[in-house]
């Protein structure tokens, strides 16, 4: 039996090492059923002995040697029995004299990183001064609470010593230090922020903003505390004292003066935005109605399309014909009929084309012309306008490129001069697709009577 006795074990009493209380922050382990201080046992660990640590715990060991202070951080979770390879600093001062449950000299602290704390403050009352009327002190008082937790426990422990560390000592310097910040906070709203002294009861969540931003820096600084949260539950004006009735007095007639400010302001807001809105109106009436005259002026175009096309037609038949005539004057492609051999022959190719083009255009000029006499001579209503005459053109393929339009008159030039022929592709406006000139009605008459092509010269 004795086999089985932990007391007669090597070293004596193994230890599980554990933090059971139900609410702490910081909590030092001591043997179960004991008070702390009471048992050697607390600062006495075996080696061998188990160590519980719970997710959102950090265990410090802390050894005293006689160079300084060493310490140990185990973070839960973490279920282990001692032993030098989880613990670093352990290892480095400890030999193998201590193994078989030999006890070392540590203190263990536990630190609960998931708690977080919450501290109510009140600061009574004192003066605060609107700066534009520095004479008259308005008592303010404040209240709230703030919430805050350990997050770097590392830092926490070089602000605080562990083995005096008081829960209720440390949330009164939190208190304190809070009543402190909130004040001065509260005390240069006015100035700091334009918040005027009579309007700062309103301005509540504004200056709660503010006290929590600037805080939360200066509790992380001076305690390692991350604080979760600020809330002012109201801050109060003592509108009975008499500082309060005088700033009421002297602002009376300055408060009439900035509502009628703003009310000025805003009937002038709404009267530039109608103004704009006018102007916007008129833009956007005169963008419709230049659109509605450009869309008229291209409607008309349209309409005289055919009298335009006529009229192009002329001119560019005239070019052609003053080219073509001037070619002949330079005897370009001169072909020497009788032998003369000097290229001082008769030119019947030019000659030939000449006739054609200038027929066709002769053709088509004396046409417009006959349009224009008749237009002029034909008796009309007053006012009237007549509509323009008809034509048929069609769009010729030569060369394999498509030209026209070209009116029947020119195509029947083109054929007397075997420049447009039954086998010709034409279309115009109404043909599904292209088609030879001879199966069409109105063309079949031009080759008729059609000179045939020239034989080739042997």
């Amino acid at each position: 039996m004795a086999l089985f006795n932990r007391n007669n074990r090597k070293g004596g009493f193994m230890d599980e090492i554990r933090c059971d209380e139900p609410s702490y922050l910081i909590w030092k382990w001591h043997p179960s059923g004991s008070q702390l201080g009471e048992n050697q046992r607390e600062n006495s660990i075996r080696w061998g002995s188990s160590l519980r640590v719970k997710d959102g715990e950090v265990a410090v060991f802390v050894y005293k040697q006689k160079n300084g202070t060493m310490q140990d951080f185990i973070v839960g979770p973490f279920d282990q029995t001692i032993k030098t390879a989880n613990f670093p600093v352990l290892s480095s001062i400890i030999g193998l004299a201590y193994e078989g449950g030999t006890p070392f000299q540590a203190e263990i602290y536990f630190i609960n990183l998931a708690r977080i704390i919450q501290v109510k403050f009140g600061v009574p009352f004192f003066d605060v001064y609107d700066p534009r009327f520095a004479d008259f002190g308005v008592p303010v008082a404040v209240r709230g609470t703030v919430s805050f937790g350990i997050a770097d426990y590392r830092e926490f422990i070089k602000l605080h010593r562990l083995s005096t560390f008081n829960l209720d000592d440390f949330q009164k310097q939190i208190r304190d230090a809070v009543n402190r910040y909130v004040k001065d906070t509260v005390a240069n709203a006015p100035a700091a922020h334009n918040i005027p002294v009579i309007q700062i009861e309103s301005k509540t969540a504004q200056i709660n903003d503010v006290v929590e931003y600037d805080l939360s820096e200066r509790l992380k600084e001076t305690f390692g505390v991350v604080v979760s949260g600020i809330d002012i539950g109201a801050i109060e004006i003592d509108k009975t004292s008499h500082g309060y009735c005088q700033l009421m007095s002297v602002t009376k007639d300055l408060v009439g003066a900035t509502a009628k400010a703003e009310a000025e302001a805003k009937i002038k807001d709404i009267t530039d935005k109608q103004r704009i809105e006018v102007e916007n109106y008129e833009e956007t009436l005169r963008i419709q109605r230049e659109e509605e005259q450009y869309a008229q002026h291209m409607h008309t175009r349209t309409t005289n399309f055919d009298a335009y096309q006529v009229e192009k037609q002329a001119e560019v038949g005239i070019a052609g014909a003053n080219a073509l005539g001037q070619m002949g004057t330079n005897r370009a492609g001169d072909v020497s009929i009788g032998g003369g051999g000097d290229g001082t022959g008769f030119n019947m190719a030019a000659m030939m084309a000449s006739m054609a083009v200038g027929g066709a255009v002769g053709q088509n000029i004396a046409g417009a012309m006959n349009n224009m006499m008749g237009g002029i001579n034909q008796q009309t209503t007053p006012g009237a306008v007549p509509p323009p005459i008809p034509t048929v053109a069609y769009h010729v393929v030569a060369n394999g490129q498509a030209t026209g339009p070209l009116d029947i008159s020119v195509l029947a030039q083109m054929a007397t001069a075997g420049q447009f022929t039954a086998d010709s592709l034409v279309w115009k406006n109404g043909m599904a697709q292209w088609a030879k000139a001879g199966t069409v009605d109105e063309l079949k008459n031009l080759f008729a009577n059609a000179m045939p092509p020239i034989p080739p010269i042997e």
